[in-house]
């Protein structure tokens, strides 16, 4: 079951976000969508260091517009502790992910962006371009993985797209990574996967 208590009163619905450089790319959430959302346990724009750097990250978040956190509270639903994430702050209820040394370990982590994929979305989605793009994109675009299983999750259990009791844990590793599953795609999958 989601978490009832959302970080604002905002309804967010999702809608393909398309970039005219990178058309290969198609999240349906901005970043403030993902943060209004309930997401990453309250934990992503935590002060870190980064072993890649070398470096101590404080304060991350404010570089980005204000408005991408209004109404949101930082210590709780931004900056908090990774030792202190809660699952209350996510909008399935549920922990996914690991720490920034099992990223940094796997080398998934590149020293242009400390934090990993969402702040080089963040940074993407505000006009950004580097030579890292096409690798987070085609990281991006492998999180099918997660929605597949998810859609057939769903089918066989001969429940709605929106039953969120079906595949927390897919649903919050999906929101992270900027994709909410619309009843649109979840139609046009079943049209191509009939039993």
């Amino acid at each position: 079951m989601p978490n009832k208590l959302k970080s604002t009163k905002q309804v967010i619905t999702p809608k393909t976000i398309e970039f005219e450089d990178h058309p290969e790319f198609r999240p349906n959430l901005t970043p403030k969508q993902v943060l209004h959302s309930g997401s990453f346990g309250g934990t992503y724009y935590r002060n870190i260091h980064s072993s890649l750097t070398g470096k101590d990250y404080t304060d991350a978040w404010k570089e980005f517009p204000d408005d991408w956190f209004e109404g949101l509270n930082i210590n709780k639903q931004v900056s908090r502790k990774w030792d202190d994430y809660d699952t209350k702050v996510n909008k399935y209820g549920v922990k996914v992910g690991t720490t920034l040394e099992f990223w940094e370990g796997k080398m998934w982590i590149r020293a242009q962006d400390p934090y990993g994929w969402f702040q080089w979305y963040c940074r993407f989605y505000e006009g950004r371009r580097s030579p890292d793009d096409s690798r987070q994109i085609g990281r991006y675009n492998a999180m099918r993985r997660f929605k597949g299983p998810l859609m057939k999750a769903i089918r066989d259990a001969g429940a709605k797209y929106d039953d969120y009791s079906i595949s927390p844990g897919r649903r919050q590793t999906l929101l992270h990574w900027g994709y909410e599953l619309t009843e649109k795609d979840y139609k046009d999958w079943l049209k191509k996967n009939k039993k």
